[in-house]
C-alpha cells in the first residue's frame, strides 16, 4: 500500500493519535452532513469505514481525507429534494445510487487520464460555488441552533423565510447551548489548536442534556441510532431514476476532483513527495462506490480534515484506517452514546466548520486581482442560492467559458519591428517595438490561430499594411513562435491576409515556426513562396539586405 509508506515503527504513535483525532473530529461532522443531505445519522458513520479503507489503498496522496464534506451534502440535498422526501427509503437509495454513479465517472475518468477536465472548474467558480452551498448549510444550521423548523431540502430563498418568520419562537436553551459550544470552538482552537474540541463539545452538551433533560428544556436530540455494521447492497430503482440522477452525480464528481487534485497537490508539494492525481482520482471514486453500496452517500476531499491530519504530523494514510475502525466500533456497539447529542451542538460545529468555506477573504482578493473573475465567482455564489446548486455551477461554467472565449479571441499582437522611425510613430503604442528595418515589418501574433481571432488577425495585418506601405515597407514577417495551432477558418484567414498584403505591395514570411504549424501550414498551403526563417533577426537582416538598407541589430 503506497500510502503506508511514510509509516515507521517510530512514527507509529504519532499516526496512531493522529487516527484518533481523525475519528474525533470526523463523527460530529459526518452526523451533521448526513443530516444536510436529509439522511439518518447512520449514512454519515457508513462513508467512514469501507469507503475510507478503499480510499486509503489506492490514494498516493498520504495526507488527504476522503470523506463526506459540506459542499458534497448540500449538493446531495438541493439535487434530491425535488425527487424524494427526505428521510424516506427512496431518498436514501438515490443518495446511494448517485454515489455510484459519481464513482464510476471518476473511475472512468482516471483509467483514461481526464483529470485535466477538473481544470475547467477556475478558482472564482469553485470559491462561488463552495461559498454558495456553505452558505446555504449555514442557515440550516443557524435554523437548527436557535431550534427554528424549517424544511430540509427546501430551496434557499424558502429556508430562509421560513428562518426569519420563526424568529418569534427561538428555544432560549437550544441558542444558549449552541452559544456556549461555538464560544469553546473558537475559544479552545486558539488555546490549544490540537485538542478536537469538536468532540469536547459533544460530551459536554450530551452530559448536560443527560443529567438536566431534553424534553424539559426544548432542546431537539439525536435520538436513537440504528446500531449494526454497514450492509453491502445495490440500491433498488428503475432506470429512469439513475438517469436523473447523472446530472448531479456529473457536478458532484467535478468538484470533488478540483477540490482533490488541488488538495492532494498542495500537500505533496509541502511534505515533498510526488503524487499521481489520476490514481487519486480513483481512489476517490472507489471511495464513492464503496459508499454508495453500503449504505453512504457521496464523498469528495475534506479540505479541513486533510488540515488537521498533517498539523496532527500525519504522513500516512494510517489515521484513515484508525478512524474506520474506530467508526466500525461505534456503530457496532456504542450508538447508545449518541442518542442525547443536542441539535444544537451539531449545529455550532457545522457552522464553525462551514464558515471559512464563505470564501469572504478569497472573494475581496478576487476584486483586487480582477473584476471580470470576481463576477464569475459571485454568479456563481449567487446562482447556487437562487436558482440551485446545478443550475448555479452551469451558469458559473458558461461564464467560465465566456472568458476563456473573450480572452483567446484578443491576443497579444506586437510589433517587434519597424520600417524606421516614421513608421514607430504611424504605429505609436505598438508593444514590444525592438529594432529599427527598413523596408521591414516582424508582427507576433500570440495565441492559435482560430475562428474566435482569425478576424482579429486580419485586421491588425491589414492595419500594418496600410501604415507600412506610404513608407516605403515590401516586407512582412509573422512572428509564429506564439501560433500553436490553427484551425479551417483561421488557415482562411491567413491566406486572405497573404492576398491583401500581396495587393498592397508587401511580401509575407514567418519566422519561428514550430514543426507541428509548420505541417498544418503546409497542409493548408500557406507556405507556398513564403519565407520561412528560423529567427527575426535572421529576416530583419536579410530582407532589409534585400532592399539595400542595413538594419540595426536587436534581440529576439
Amino acid at each position: 500500500m503506497k500510502t503506508l509508506e511514510g509509516l515507521t515503527v517510530r512514527r507509529l504513535g504519532t499516526e496512531a493519535l493522529a487516527g484518533l483525532t481523525l475519528l474525533a473530529i470526523a463523527v460530529p461532522l459526518n452526523i451533521g452532513y448526513a443530516q444536510i443531505a436529509g439522511l439518518p445519522p447512520t449514512a454519515g458513520l457508513y462513508a467512514m469505514i469501507v469507503p475510507a479503507i478503499l480510499y486509503a489503498f489506492f490514494a498516493s496522496t498520504r495526507e488527504m481525507v476522503a470523506s463526506p464534506d459540506a459542499a458534497a451534502a448540500a449538493l446531495v440535498a438541493s439535487s434530491l429534494g425535488g425527487l424524494a422526501v427526505a428521510g424516506g427509503q427512496d431518498y436514501a437509495a438515490m443518495a446511494m445510487a448517485q454515489a455510484i454513479i459519481g464513482g464510476g465517472i471518476l473511475i472512468v475518468c482516471a483509467v483514461f487520464k481526464l483529470g485535466f477536465l477538473a481544470n475547467f472548474l477556475s478558482e472564482p467558480i469553485l470559491i462561488g460555488f463552495v461559498g454558495g452551498l456553505a452558505l446555504t448549510v449555514l442557515v440550516s444550521q443557524v435554523a437548527k441552533m436557535l431550534g427554528v423548523p424549517i424544511t430540509a431540502g427546501a430551496s434557499f430563498p424558502a429556508q430562509l423565510a421560513q428562518l426569519v418568520t420563526g424568529l418569534g419562537a427561538i428555544s432560549l436553551w437550544s441558542a444558549a447551548i449552541a452559544a456556549g459550544s461555538i464560544g469553546i470552538l473558537l475559544g479552545g482552537r486558539k488555546l490549544v489548536a490540537r485538542v478536537p474540541w469538536a468532540l469536547v463539545v459533544l460530551i459536554a452538551a450530551t452530559g448536560f442534556i443527560t443529567v438536566v433533560g431534553a424534553t424539559d428544556l426544548g432542546v431537539k436530540v439525536l435520538g436513537p441510532i440504528q446500531a449494526g455494521p454497514p450492509v453491502i447492497g445495490w440500491p433498488q430503482l428503475d432506470l429512469s431514476a439513475w438517469l436523473q440522477l447523472t446530472p448531479s452525480s456529473a457536478a458532484l464528481v467535478l468538484v470533488a476532483m478540483a477540490e482533490g487534485l488541488l488538495v492532494a497537490r498542495r500537500y505533496a508539494q509541502k511534505n515533498g513527495y510526488v503524487h499521481n492525481p489520476n490514481r487519486d482520482i480513483f481512489a476517490i471514486g472507489a471511495a464513492n462506490v464503496a459508499a454508495g453500496v453500503s449504505g453512504g452517500f457521496s464523498i469528495g476531499a475534506s479540505t479541513s480534515r486533510t488540515a488537521a491530519m498533517d498539523q496532527a504530523g500525519s504522513r500516512s494514510q494510517f489515521p484513515t484506517l484508525v478512524a474506520a475502525a474506530g467508526t466500525l466500533l461505534l456503530v457496532l456497539f456504542g450508538t447508545a452514546l449518541l442518542t442525547n447529542i443536542p441539535s444544537p451542538a451539531i449545529g455550532a460545529i457545522i457552522a464553525v466548520a462551514v464558515a471559512p468555506l464563505l470564501g469572504i477573504r478569497e472573494f475581496a482578493s478576487l476584486w483586487r486581482q480582477s473584476k471580470f473573475e470576481f463576477a464569475v465567482g459571485a454568479a456563481c455564489f449567487v446562482g447556487v442560492l437562487v436558482v440551485g446548486a446545478l443550475y448555479g455551477l452551469l451558469i458559473a461554467f458558461v461564464l467560465s467559458l465566456v472568458n476563456l472565449a473573450r480572452r483567446a479571441a484578443n491576443p497579444s499582437i506586437d510589433i517587434l519591428a519597424l520600417s524606421g522611425d516614421p513608421m514607430e510613430r504611424a504605429l505609436a503604442g505598438a508593444p514590444g517595438a525592438a529594432l529599427t528595418a527598413p523596408g521591414v515589418v516582424v508582427v507576433r501574433f500570440s495565441a492559435p490561430l482560430f475562428f474566435g481571432n482569425a478576424t482579429v488577425f486580419s485586421r491588425r495585418l491589414e492595419e500594418v499594411a496600410a501604415a507600412a506601405v506610404p513608407l516605403g515597407a515590401k516586407h512582412v514577417v509573422i512572428d509564429c513562435e506564439g501560433i500553436t495551432d490553427v484551425d479551417v477558418t483561421g488557415a482562411k484567414s491567413f491566406k486572405d491576409t497573404i492576398e491583401t498584403l500581396r495587393k498592397a505591395g508587401l511580401t509575407l514570411h514567418v519566422s519561428r515556426v514550430r514543426s507541428s504549424l509548420k505541417k498544418q501550414l503546409s497542409h493548408f498551403g500557406l507556405l507556398d513562396g513564403v519565407a520561412i526563417f528560423s529567427t527575426n533577426l535572421e529576416a530583419v537582416q536579410k530582407l532589409a539586405d534585400k532592399t539595400g538598407s542595413p538594419s540595426e541589430p536587436a534581440g529576439e
